[in-house]
């Protein structure tokens, strides 16, 4: 006999269970339910500093159906305050990892419920350039499904320096550049060696960034621009399913922020 789970309920577990609407027929039994999972990236500019607040507001209410894990960037560099706001808008059923950390505080990772971290790692890029650059940072959590363990996979967040391939063109900024990709590579080959599925996000500060792992298995949610979400499956014991895309409009400065709806579960 085949157990109905009620739209209530499919919500009660978290994350917006959509129990057999992608799974279609022959799933395997031992197969979880598929949880939507919203991520997004999101840089917080400086220009109008007035329009913070909505701003956060937005990115924390993208969707309506799942609490967003969100990636940021640009965190207190040379303002302050967002760390409130992000308090205020991300209550007490998220994880602010990072976001009061002593160096990485610049791009923290939000995470809500139904997912936990139950890892994390920050690792320093490259130092501060007096007039150009704070010391760049790279973070990353391991993350798993409060009632579904198997459904685990990394979340990486970076900023990569500006003006390196995007702006001046300075070729003298390039090595900081490049250390930056040459930790981002390491860390998605890292996880993606031991089988887990990779999400990431970032301000690549580079238009025509191609992957971060150079893997061919590794996708786009966008093609363009320099604000960037990517994902590389692991071994397969955990799918994922991009079904949308969306762009936030933050009116803070140049940068909106972006996000993929997606969907994953352990088989």
């Amino acid at each position: 006999m085949t157990r109905k789970i009620s739209r209530r309920k499919a919500f009660a577990l978290g994350g917006g269970v959509l129990a057999g609407a992608f799974a279609g027929t022959g799933t395997a039994s031992a197969a979880t339910p598929w949880f939507r999972l919203p991520v997004i990236t999101a840089n917080i500019g400086r220009t109008n500093l007035g329009a913070r607040d909505a701003a956060i507001d937005a990115v924390r209410n993208a969707d309506d159906r799942a609490r967003p894990l969100v990636c940021f960037q640009e965190i207190s560099e040379g303002d302050s305050g967002e760390e409130r706001m992000i308090d205020h808008y991300f209550g007490p059923l998220y994880t602010k990892a990072f976001l009061r950390h002593t160096t990485s505080f610049r791009i923290p990772i939000c995470v809500g419920r139904p997912w936990i971290v139950v890892s994390s790692r920050t690792q320093r890029a490259h130092g501060g350039i007096p007039g150009v650059t704070p010391s760049r940072w790279f973070n990353e959590v391991v993350v798993r499904h409060e009632s579904y363990p198997a459904v685990e996979f990394a979340v990486l967040n970076t900023h990569y320096i500006a003006n390196a391939f995007n702006g001046d063109q300075r070729a003298d900024l390039r090595d900081e550049w490049w250390l930056m990709r040459d930790i981002h590579r390491a860390r998605a080959r890292a996880h993606h060696s031991a089988g887990r599925l990779v999400i990431w996000g970032a301000d690549t500060n580079r238009p025509d960034f191609g992957t971060a792992s150079d893997l061919s298995a590794e996708k786009k949610a966008f093609g363009t621009g320099i604000d960037r979400l990517h994902w590389l499956p692991g071994n397969g014991s955990v799918q994922i399913t991009l079904n949308d895309t969306k762009i936030i409009n933050m009116n803070v400065d140049g940068h909106d922020a972006r996000m993929g709806i997606f969907h994953v579960r352990a088989v």
